[in-house]
């Protein structure tokens, strides 16, 4: 008889796509992700429930994902990859891909088929950017604001050029130390309309503008690395407003219950998902891929949405999000009016050169 779709997938659970068995699989993993709330969604989501179904196996976590590019490009020189699987954004996953330190995999071998029994390249569809990167979430870089700090007669702030209204709305910003959303939000402030931004960023005139811009109020900025930096100042209350992503607002709001806003206006649609490193042995290889395996599955990637709001990357997760969760993800509705969609090829051309700019307008 002719094995079904789901059976073929459950017998893929139990063997990689190297065909090792899983005692010949390694009994450890090292995954790099990007610590706090997301880091937490993760756990919860899929790394404790593989864990609990694979005796003997165990997960060490490396909250360096902002780093990756330049921390596997050292280990690749050295010819020592310490790490098995790297939680990147989208950009980071194309360059790495192009510089061969990224494994180029097949969708529909390596991902198990969707509940709904599309084949993963459908189920992914268009978040499949790269022939190297594995489609977690989506996701959004926004603005908070400390709610009880609006000055006494003015109104809340709604769009995103709230950040260089000084006047109206006095205090510190916290800002990430890195060009991308910073520049894209500086020149639409300048006038630049939205759909010509990457246009203008790509040339020397256009970077100019936006950093000229960033002078403004660079004197009130906090500059955060990492995704946890801006939740922890607003709750303390030493910025009034500052940028992050969109689940770390959700967590201060929702469930640290701080006097917090959130600003959807020019939130700034990306994707996070999975890297393998290449070099990997073929024991660890098949470890990892087994783990994606089961990571990256309808049911998974729905249950992250448990934890924190983002939102699923295949298709067939979305109907299974909690309805209390699906305010809160940056693509419902109300949320999603005037949004910027990050240009993934520009950033992955063009990070290197801007960065270097970006780090030393910020050392002037």
């Amino acid at each position: 008889m002719k094995l079904t779709k789901t059976l073929l997938a459950s017998t893929a659970l139990a063997m990689t796509a190297g065909g090792l068995s899983a005692q010949d699989m390694a009994d450890s993993m090292t995954i790099v992700s990007w610590g706090g709330a997301y880091q937490n969604s993760q756990l919860k989501a899929y790394v404790e429930p593989y864990l609990a179904d694979n005796d003997g196996v165990s997960a060490t976590w490396d909250e360096s994902s902002n780093e990756a590019v330049a921390k596997l490009r050292a280990m690749n020189e050295a010819g020592n990859i310490t790490w098995d699987l790297v939680d990147v954004v989208a950009a980071d996953a194309i360059r790495l891909c192009d510089e061969g330190l990224a494994m180029e995999f097949d969708a529909d071998e390596l991902l198990l088929p969707g509940d709904d029994g599309s084949d993963a390249s459908d189920d992914f569809g268009d978040l499949l950017v790269s022939d190297c990167f594995i489609p977690q979430i989506v996701y959004s870089t926004t603005v908070g604001y400390r709610t009880d700090l609006v000055p006494e007669g003015a109104d809340a702030p709604t769009d995103i050029c709230a950040l260089w209204d000084l006047e109206t709305y006095p205090g510190k910003r916290a800002l990430e130390k890195r060009p991308i959303n910073n520049m894209e939000w500086a020149l639409y402030c300048d006038g630049v309309a939205k759909d010509e931004i990457y246009d203008v960023l790509e040339t020397e005139e256009g970077q100019e503008q936006a950093l000229a811009k960033l002078d403004e109020i660079k004197d009130e900025v906090i500059w955060w690395s990492a995704g946890a930096d801006t939740p922890q100042l607003l709750a303390d209350g030493e910025v009034f407003m500052g940028s992050t992503y969109n689940g770390r607002l959700y967590s201060v709001i929702e469930e640290q219950d701080q006097p917090v806003g959130m600003l959807w206006d020019m939130q700034v649609f990306d994707l996070d998902g999975w890297i393998i490193p290449t070099g990997l042995s073929e024991d660890r290889l098949a470890r990892v891929e087994d783990f994606v395996k089961f990571a990256t599955d309808t049911q998974r990637l729905a249950d992250q949405a448990k934890y924190i709001s983002y939102g699923p990357a295949r298709a067939s997760s979305a109907p299974m999000v909690p309805e209390d969760m699906k305010m809160h993800m940056p693509t419902d509705p109300e949320n999603s009016k005037n949004t910027l969609l990050y240009n993934y090829d520009f950033w992955a051309d063009y990070r290197d050169d801007i960065d270097a700019k970006f780090q030393a307008w910020l050392a002037q």
